[in-house]
């Protein structure tokens, strides 16, 4: 029997995915001024891509400490409120980094506290847009949302420069507070009361119980294992963002030019990724998109590595973009991953996942600002796509041997 494929307009009819999609592309524009801004102040005051690429690690190292135990309040409370308490609370960490004349120090603390809150709310909301969607509606609702994220992100750092440009970094700042106070108030009016998830037998454990038992069914299942490492990758190929502004001033001299040179290479990955997402799931079926993930986790390094040739900036540009393409791939390690996760357990399950992308992002991030410090942003961003690419090459070896039971599911769940 064919393999039966959901439309965009079928999730798009769906009123709570309409609110979270909304809400989530709201609160994410604001973000990419927020990091824009951040960018451009650390590096105006101290010239140098170790404290720069430090700041932007900021915004992925926290959930290292405290977003394993944090995700698990998305299986203890019901995740809509679970989602708006964080936007709330993140609003008004957010206002007071806007504040001029905020220490640089407390404006460090904020950024952490910010992020950390963001472990519980992208638990929450994953595990809600599986009960939401069901079956390839959830690829479909999950490559729309990402194409969408992604394009705002292409937004965001490209028009994100000339806005920060025009009004200020603590003007953006305020702005980025504004859109997690329309988040709240959109998922309130647009999402509907659920009750909590139900315990396990024996009833709640305490949160750090919650954790050990996530860490056991996420690293205890082979397939699970798996998909994470894939999830994983992409603690390689986002090195790139982290050291945009000094790769910036190699292309150019003029401080104009170089905020809107940030702007576009910010801005180059999520362009490849609205591409790759469309075409990934309108033009490859469901059992598909599993058998060729491995080729394009490669691909989203590979490119990459061009760029120690020191390639002029179209060139730069389009190996991003590129590479930007092969991160489709994460579409079906995430359908996949909700497959083989029970339904009150996606919270921990997505947070424990969620927390080790950002931690990986952030120990890549300051990991290529210290060897930019030393190299240069070009070779480090070709170092990064090479050891990105040998460990790509590896997981699709892996992968061609443990997906055939995955494939079975997901065949079952579309016929």
């Amino acid at each position: 029997m064919p393999e039966s494929q959901a439309t965009y307009g079928e999730v798009i009819a769906i009123g709570e995915f309409r609110a979270l999609w909304l809400g989530q592309c709201l609160s994410l524009l604001g973000d990419q001024l927020a990091q824009v801004a951040l960018a451009l102040l650390v590096y105006d005051r101290t010239r140098s891509p170790l404290a720069t690429a430090g700041v932007y690690a900021l915004t992925y190292l926290p959930p290292i400490l405290g977003g394993p135990l944090l995700a698990g309040l998305a299986d203890r409370y019901a995740r809509r409120g679970v989602m708006i308490t964080c936007d709330v609370v993140r609003a008004v960490l957010v206002a007071l980094m806007a504040v001029p004349a905020m220490p640089f120090p407390v404006l460090c603390a904020l950024v952490f506290f910010v992020v950390l809150l963001s472990s519980p709310f992208t638990a929450a909301r994953a595990a809600l847009l599986a009960e939401i969607l069901q079956g390839d509606r959830y690829v479909a609702g999950s490559a729309l949302q990402n194409m969408t994220n992604q394009a705002v992100q292409m937004l965001g750092f490209a028009g994100g420069a000339g806005v920060i440009a025009a009004i200020g970094a603590y003007r953006g700042l305020a702005l980025d507070a504004a859109t997690f106070v329309a988040s709240a108030l959109i998922l309130a009016a647009g999402v509907r009361r659920r009750p909590p998830p139900e315990p396990d037998e024996g009833g709640h454990p305490s949160m750090w119980a919650m954790t050990k038992s996530g860490a056991r069914l996420v690293f205890g299942d082979r397939r699970l294992r798996m998909l994470v490492l894939f999830a994983w990758l992409c603690g390689f190929y986002v090195l790139p963002e982290g050291i945009a502004v000094p790769y910036a001033t190699t292309l150019s001299e003029d401080p104009h030019a170089i905020t809107l040179i940030t702007g576009l290479l910010m801005a180059a990955m999520p362009t490849g990724m609205v591409i790759g997402g469309f075409l990934f799931s309108r033009l490859v079926t469901p059992t598909g998109r599993l058998r060729v993930m491995g080729w394009m986790a490669m691909l989203s390094c590979a490119p990459l590595v061009g760029c120690a040739l020191r390639p002029p900036l179209a060139v730069v540009l389009g190996l991003w973009v590129l590479a930007g393409v092969g991160q489709a791939y994460q579409l079906a390690a995430n359908a996949a991953f909700v497959q083989c996760v029970p339904p009150n357990r996606r919270g921990q399950a997505f947070g424990l996942v969620q927390s080790g992308l950002l931690a990986v992002q952030g120990l890549g991030i300051l990991a290529g600002g210290a060897t930019a410090q030393a190299l240069g942003p070009e070779p480090v961003v070709a170092l990064a796509g090479a050891a990105g690419l040998t460990v790509a090459a590896l997981l699709a070896m892996l992968w061609t041997g443990s997906r055939a039971e995955i494939i079975t599911r997901v065949r079952t769940q579309v016929t």
